[in-house]
């Protein structure tokens, strides 16, 4: 899970799997599987940079090589 913040402060952990695209414009908008869009204040290399850090701590890159 990694940990994001939605614009009005309450921050919470999403499942990274479950992500089916990132935007930019100009807000942060995750757009879910599920069809759920959350609008978070950290911008698109911080939550590409939790994802690449949680699938480590996971092993998911030894499945990738």
């Amino acid at each position: 899970m990694i940990k994001v913040t939605p614009l009005k402060g309450m921050e919470y952990y999403i499942n990274p799997h479950q992500i089916e695209y990132i935007e930019s414009k100009p807000d942060t908008t995750i757009l879910m599987l599920s069809g759920k869009h959350l609008v978070v204040q950290e911008k698109v290399p911080v939550i590409i940079e939790r994802i690449v850090e949680y699938r480590r701590l996971i092993g998911a890159f030894k499945n990738e090589e």
